[in-house]
């Protein structure tokens, strides 16, 4: 494999294992053609009610612009949905699942800041910081109604962090191969400070987003999964082991990924962990069917329970 091919295969895999965006990210990972058909750049359809809008708007969030796409109407009891794409990934990247999953289902998704058509951050961003805009957003769009987060890559794990603070509002999870709980301490343990050539480049260019990088400036540091109680949750995570490929150390990659996977049941006491058979880190694209499968599972408890 010549130098510019392996460096791309070390880029891809990075997007993956660290849930966000590098260079060359957003190219690897764009839409298929169904998700950029339901692009949509009409302008909203307001009601009196603010978070009652079919299209793309963007809400003033203490200061920064947050560009949110809504479709579907409101159903009797249940959750509305909120999607929550990965990392270097802005809300088109799931608009194929949100087309699909409108037709019974009011379904949300936002661009994060300095993702997508949003404003980039004022400065490093944390968990806690970045739930703050997720709180704003779910007041936004779904007022006094519940919601389920079904979140992708650094999208699941910001959805799992902000669920055990949120219970009054959160009534479901779907994580799809959301980024490790102790993604750090994995990827030290897997590839050690004396590795060199592509495992070498992952490991630096990955612990360097992981602590405030671009684009979102966000600092992802490991924690304890907590509880959120005992609402539903589905744990996706994927069935083809592209891990493997880094050299030298995918296998256990791999092995650290699952544990990560698993840990994640930890998020509730009504938690299901399933393998999306077909798929590498992008279930939603390779296998969208078994994403909005799940999402319609625990939207449809979490309305039972209301």
């Amino acid at each position: 494999m010549n130098h510019n091919r392996r460096l791309s295969a070390v880029i891809a895999v990075s997007c993956a294992i660290a849930g966000v965006g590098l260079v060359g990210c957003e190219e690897s990972t764009k839409p298929d053609s169904d998700a950029s058909a339901t692009r949509t750049t009409a302008a909203p359809k307001e009601t009196a009610d603010e978070g009652a809008f079919t299209g793309t708007k963007k809400f003033e969030i203490d200061g920064r612009s947050v560009n949110v796409s809504c479709s579907g109407a409101p159903a009797d009891n249940r959750p509305v949905i909120v999607l929550m794409a990965g990392g270097g990934d802005g809300l088109e990247k799931m608009a194929g699942i949100q087309k699909t999953l409108s037709g019974k289902n009011r379904v949300c998704s936002y661009d994060r800041l300095g993702e997508g058509a949003s404003d980039q951050p004022g400065g490093t961003q944390t968990i806690r910081s970045t739930g703050k805009v997720l709180t704003s957003v779910i007041d936004r769009v779904a007022g006094d109604r519940p919601v389920v987060l079904a979140g992708h890559s650094l999208g699941g794990l910001i959805a799992a962090r902000y669920a055990p603070d949120h219970r009054d509002r959160v009534k479901g999870l779907v994580l799809m191969d959301a980024t490790s709980p102790t993604q750090t301490a994995d990827l030290n343990k897997g590839i050690p400070e004396s590795a060199t050539g592509p495992a070498a480049e992952l490991r630096a260019q990955t612990l360097a987003i992981l602590q405030g990088g671009k684009p979102e400036r966000l600092m992802v540091p490991d924690g304890e999964v907590r509880s959120a109680g005992d609402i539903p949750v589905e744990v996706i995570q994927h069935g083809k082991r592209y891990l493997e490929q880094v050299p030298d150390y995918g296998p256990d990659l791999e092995r650290a990924w699952s544990n990560g996977q698993r840990a994640w049941r930890g998020v509730s006491s009504r938690s299901r962990l399933s393998t999306a058979t077909e798929s590498e880190h992008y279930i939603y694209v390779d296998q969208p069917d078994v994403a909005v499968r799940a999402i319609e599972r625990v939207t449809s408890q979490a309305a039972d329970r209301a």
